[in-house]
């Protein structure tokens, strides 16, 4: 319908719109989905993500792609990593407040068995931590009884370096908090191997294969919620104390203009609402529309990607937990 509107005749629409009709005739598509589905078509490609969280049913066509229902899993959202770790399996999950799926984990060796050659720890293996070392993460200094301690510890420490140079592809680039699941003796090990400076020092203790999916999800959600809602609090404290000094504004008409210029650092906009409209750089105009056209865009989706492209960080909020109700909150660097 919105194609129709602008213009394009229904022969170029429909063979247009070929790709996506063609994924209904594909049962196994179907058959393995998460929480969330979002589909970019464009002359060029046609691309689809399974994605962890659910979404309100939108379709938009424009002279970009609609990326602001996706603003929690890119910028100031709720997404965390899982690492399970046991003797038969290592399993990393990328998670939200809905769900977890399984990341692809190509790169990395299958189990800790080969490399541990034993079935229990030495029952007189103990440890405690020591100096600080980078991340604030304590090393773990280990005593016991009996020989082959050392041994035992040390071919943990080569197996999760192994495990952390297989993870670098995946997890180079982010900055979501990982959570380890495993029996609590591998946490100090594993924070001396691992190069990821965003491991939490809470874990989920015990063995993830007793454990299903939805249980690890639901005690991994019991670590992170607290942590979110403490970020969540001091951007919205941060909100109050600069809106004293008119460093602040909630009119679009304000906000756009400066996202696009990078002088917004932080960035609040409210989910399931669309202002849309067209934005002029050369003027540095907005104009407001009431309805989606393919010749404008949503003006909140565009001022939270020029903010995180200029390197300011984005919270994407249910509108009642909005700076002031508004649907539109900036903190301007300048």
């Amino acid at each position: 319908m919105q194609l129709r509107r602008a213009g394009i005749p229904d022969k170029e629409t429909q063979k247009f719109l070929n790709p996506a009709r063609e994924l209904l005739n594909i049962p196994t598509f179907w058959q393995y989905q998460s929480n969330g589905l979002a589909a970019f078509l464009s002359s060029n490609f046609f691309l689809t993500y399974r994605l962890p969280q659910r979404f309100e049913k939108l379709a938009v066509a424009a002279n970009r792609f609609h990326l602001k229902p996706l603003l929690p899993l890119l910028s100031g959202g709720r997404i965390f990593f899982v690492l399970a770790l046991s003797q038969n399996a290592v399993t990393l999950y990328r998670g939200s407040r809905d769900s977890m799926s399984v990341v692809n984990l190509d790169r990395l060796p299958d189990c800790l068995s080969d490399a541990l050659k034993y079935d229990e720890p030495d029952k007189q293996l103990q440890y405690h931590t020591g100096t600080r070392q980078r991340r604030g993460m304590r090393a773990a200094m280990f005593h016991g009884h009996g020989a082959g301690i050392d041994d035992k510890k040390d071919d943990l420490l080569q197996f999760f370096r192994k495990i952390d140079k297989g993870l670098q592809p995946i997890i180079a680039e982010e900055d979501a908090p990982m959570i380890l699941a495993s029996v609590d003796y591998y946490w100090p090990i594993f924070r001396e191997a691992s190069s990821y400076s965003h491991v939490v020092d809470e874990g989920i203790k015990g063995n993830p294969e007793e454990m299903d999916e939805d249980e690890l999800h639901e005690r991994a959600w019991r670590i992170i919620q607290p942590m979110y809602l403490r970020e969540q609090e001091e951007a919205s404290a941060a909100f109050i104390e600069s809106k004293a000094k008119a460093w602040t504004s909630t009119d679009l008409k304000i906000v756009v203009p400066a996202a696009h210029q990078g002088k917004v650092a932080l960035l609040f906009v409210a989910l399931g609402i669309q202002k849309w409209g067209v934005y002029k750089p050369r003027k540095k105009e907005v104009f407001l529309h009431e309805k989606a056209k393919a010749t404008n865009q949503d003006l909140l989706d565009l001022a939270a990607l020029q903010t995180i492209l200029n390197g300011g960080k984005v919270f994407a909020l249910a509108p009642e937990e909005m700076p002031d109700h508004a649907d539109i909150a900036a903190i301007f660097r300048y």
